[in-house]
């Protein structure tokens, strides 16, 4: 036999660059003429209406708190409005001299929010974290105690009232949902009956008839002189409201992963719990995160219905403070504008961090 020789093989060039600025421009905005017709008449209309719309919002537009110069004519937006009823707005009918408590208390919770986003502190004591948080914030609030005025929760409003319901909402619901979630794939008939009843009674009716149960009908059933906090009437409705949806998320993961994974873990000897623990919902939460997300911010902004039971969080303080002043009561839509950027900043924060989070849970997926 003869040896062969082998040619070495060149190396292939790597292919040239032609994208860019321009070559995405053509591709994605004049593909064909109808991708370039819409995107001639959307630009249009962007240049037409942003120059008006920073006229009226920046240029135009009267700051200082005085409704006389917000009714001159050519006058834009009236920021003046925000500058005069902010602090009834972000703290409702919490008294005004007292007014500190509620930013401290504030400013603390949204501290232990982001602490609890953070994975440094990410430890067993973080729940300790909690519970002195927590109390520090319904001491500050609450008073009666230290030398603190007394403020009854109903006067409690804004902001923080906001902060406190979506927070604490959020943080008891999901470990409800859980169980929730695996009681409806429990083989146990009774437990997988209730769970059903739970979450399909919940999802038929909407929050507000849930806080209106929570506010007026419940207390119809307890004994006689006994009564509860409509806050915490209000808080458990939001919870449970919130539970059955997220259950619901959740059990969609749950049906997500392969039954062999768990005819596997059963193989290996591990428990029913066990299996769930270390196998099945660290996967299906993994897949979910984006819509767990969706119900916290949902959640979020549900909160801006507790103003039928005469809880003024963000909306509702801002309603109290113009219509109790007929002076400004006409510029409404900038006091809106200042709550809707708030809820905003809120809302899409909690965007990106699912977003992070969805990353950090899915690095083994990722190419």
């Amino acid at each position: 036999m003869t040896a062969q020789t082998f040619q070495p093989i060149e190396p292939r060039p790597a292919p040239t660059q032609t994208g860019g600025p321009v070559a995405w421009i053509r591709t994605n905005l004049f593909g064909d003429w109808v991708t370039a017709l819409m995107t001639i008449v959307i630009g249009g209309a962007i240049l037409y209406l942003i120059p008006q719309l920073l006229s009226w919002a920046i240029f135009r537009a009267a700051w200082r708190p005085d409704f006389n110069a917000c009714r001159v004519e050519g006058v834009g937006a009236c920021w003046g409005v925000v500058a005069e009823k902010y602090r009834i707005i972000l703290f409702g009918r919490y008294p005004f001299e007292e007014q500190w408590r509620p930013l401290v208390a504030t400013l603390l919770m949204l501290g232990l929010l982001a602490a609890s986003c953070t994975r440094a502190f990410w430890r067993p004591w973080l729940a300790i974290l909690w519970v002195v948080v927590l109390t520090l914030f319904f001491t500050l609030m609450y008073g009666n105690v230290m030398g603190l005025s007394k403020v009854e929760t109903d006067r409690w409003g804004g902001l923080p009232l906001t902060i406190l319901l979506a927070s604490l909402s959020m943080a008891m619901a999901f470990p409800i949902a859980l169980v929730v979630a695996l009681g409806r794939r429990s083989n146990l008939p009774a437990i997988r009956t209730f769970c059903t009843i739970y979450v399909e009674l919940i999802r038929g009716v909407p929050l507000i008839s849930v806080l209106f149960m929570a506010s007026f009908m419940f207390p119809l059933f307890m004994p006689q002189g006994f009564t509860i906090d409509v806050l915490i009437r209000v808080l458990v409705g939001i919870t449970l409201f919130a539970a059955a949806y997220m259950a619901e998320v959740i059990r969609g993961g749950l049906q997500a992963i392969p039954k062999g994974q768990i005819e596997a873990a059963a193989t290996l000897g591990l428990s029913y719990w066990q299996t769930q623990r270390k196998i099945v919902l660290p996967q299906a939460l993994a897949m979910v995160v984006p819509s767990i997300m969706n119900s916290f911010i949902s959640t979020f902004k549900d909160t801006s219905l507790v103003t039928i039971v005469s809880l003024y969080e963000l909306t509702g303080a801002l309603s109290l403070a113009l219509n109790s002043d007929s002076d400004w009561r006409p510029f409404k839509i900038e006091g809106y504008l200042f709550i809707a950027m708030i809820y905003f900043i809120f809302c899409f924060s909690m965007s990106r961090y699912s977003v992070w989070v969805e990353k950090q849970v899915n690095k083994g997926k990722q190419r």
